[in-house]
């Protein structure tokens, strides 16, 4: 599985030595640390920036956005870019962004949230060959059990037999063992890491540089196992 680590990341030596050799995850609303992604990742992928437009209440700019992705992806590195979405939209206002999405199937990641309906996450998978998941409605946070029991029912729904999905899964907001160490995701993200990284620790071995404790929790999730078929609803936790 891959796992992207979310942008921004101050200042730019630490996010040099943190991302170096990694993946990370860029949002149109902050792409401060764009250069250094691109120079140093070994790949990364675009998000929409939907969830800041949700919490900032904010109007999005989705034609800037199309005209940002089509200049970003032209880089080596660039995996795939996040369709828009409206996080607590209705099933038509999604659908309509991606019909409306101009870069093709082979960018672009459509969004199904997990407060729709399983019929349009049986249309996604026709369509897609990739789809991220999104946590809304009563389901806004993930890792909890009203969480886990939703998760439950798309897998049962999105994966074979032997619990392998039928399409690749990203999960958004979803970069924690204790996720993606059940649910079979080729990718997940988080910014977890910037946000925390520059928190203090303490102990006799506290790391001593943000830069530094930026790599020990990289590292932290990059080692934790990763679930490879679907085997039921929240076993052991593993973080």
């Amino acid at each position: 599985m891959i796992r992207y680590h979310g942008t921004p990341i101050t200042p730019t030596e630490a996010a040099v030595r943190v991302l170096r050799g990694r993946h990370a995850f860029v949002s149109f609303f902050a792409p401060e640390s764009l250069a250094t992604v691109c120079e140093f990742c070994q790949s990364f992928a675009l998000d929409n920036g939907a969830f800041s437009v949700w919490k900032r209440e904010a109007e999005p700019n989705w034609p800037k956005y199309y005209d940002w992705v089509a200049d970003v992806a032209r880089r080596p590195n660039c995996d795939f870019a996040i369709i828009p979405d409206v996080i607590d939209g209705t099933e038509e206002e999604n659908d309509a962004l991606v019909e409306e999405w101009p870069h093709g199937i082979d960018l672009g990641v459509p969004v199904f949230h997990l407060h729709e309906s399983l019929a349009r996450l049986r249309r996604l998978t026709i369509d897609w060959p990739r789809i991220a998941l999104g946590s809304s409605g009563h389901y806004d946070t993930p890792g909890t059990d009203q969480w886990w029991m939703r998760m439950s029912q798309i897998m049962e729904e999105i994966c074979d037999r032997d619990g392998y999905p039928l399409v690749k899964l990203h999960g958004l907001r979803m970069l924690n063992p204790s996720i993606f160490g059940h649910a079979p995701l080729s990718s997940a993200d988080s910014t977890h890491m910037a946000q925390k990284m520059g928190t203090p620790w303490s102990g006799q071995y506290a790391p001593r540089t943000k830069a530094t404790k930026g790599i020990v929790m990289a590292e932290r999730v990059e080692l934790a196992p990763t679930a490879l078929q679907w085997k039921g609803y929240k076993q052991e936790v593993l973080w």
